[in-house]
């Protein structure tokens, strides 16, 4: 089936970005509105399977926008309130939302979520699950086992190592952000003064490097993330 598509309403870029792009990396379609008109204007005239929308907006808030949908179109709608709001969640509700997901929320509750809210709506089904074996080059993984070998050569890695590079063969010629592999791989939010993620991947890069891999196969974008080439 066609992938879902989900309009993030949210004036906060951080948070938009990188719900956009977790969302992408599950198979989604995604587009953002930074403000409520411009959310709204979106919403009215295309065709989205789930809108997920922040109730604080520079120009018109959630509930107007939800009120203002509404009469003319039933898309599903996960609100995102603040933390603790509960008058927010009541309100939400009441205007016609279909769920309500109060901030800091964990991404896998939040895709648990959306892909509840989009069966009851549609019928939706998962993207199929990839395999347990992956094959880039001379990289071969195997998920089932965790096992790796470079050219018939066995690789020893961590849990954390072994999903690190089995996300970026997976996502191979694609620059992946630090705040992706920190939730589709730590399942942690990102924090700049965390280096635990560039020290997996140095001791990945390391242990390929040793087995034959060409230096510039996994590459460090600066200021952007990782990717392999």
């Amino acid at each position: 089936m066609d992938a879902s598509r989900i309009l993030i309403i949210e004036d906060d870029l951080t948070l938009s970005a990188q719900v956009a792009e977790l969302l992408q990396g599950k198979g989604f379609k995604t587009q953002q509105c930074q403000d409520g008109e411009q959310g709204l204007v979106a919403a009215l005239q295309q065709n989205f399977d789930l809108i997920l929308l922040g109730v604080l907006q520079p120009d018109m808030n959630g509930f107007s926008i939800l009120e203002q949908l509404r009469k003319v179109k039933q898309t599903p709608v996960m609100m995102v309130t603040a933390q603790g709001a509960e008058q927010e969640r009541i309100q939400g509700y009441s205007s016609g939302a279909d769920d309500c997901l109060s901030k800091p929320f964990n991404f896998t509750e939040l895709l648990v979520r959306i892909e509840a809210l989009l069966r009851r709506s549609f019928g939706y089904s998962k993207p199929s699950v990839p395999g347990n074996s992956l094959k880039v080059d001379q990289i071969q993984l195997n998920r089932s086992t965790q096992q790796a070998e470079f050219a018939g050569t066995r690789l020893s890695f961590t849990p954390v190592q072994f999903k690190l590079l089995w996300v970026l063969l997976q996502n191979k010629q694609q620059v992946l952000s630090k705040p992706l592999l920190y939730q589709t791989v730590l399942g942690r939010p990102f924090s700049r003064c965390d280096r635990s993620l560039d020290m997996h991947m140095s001791r990945v890069r390391k242990k390929l490097e040793e087995a034959g891999m060409q230096p510039d196969r996994l590459v460090t974008v600066h200021g952007k993330g990782y990717c392999f080439a």
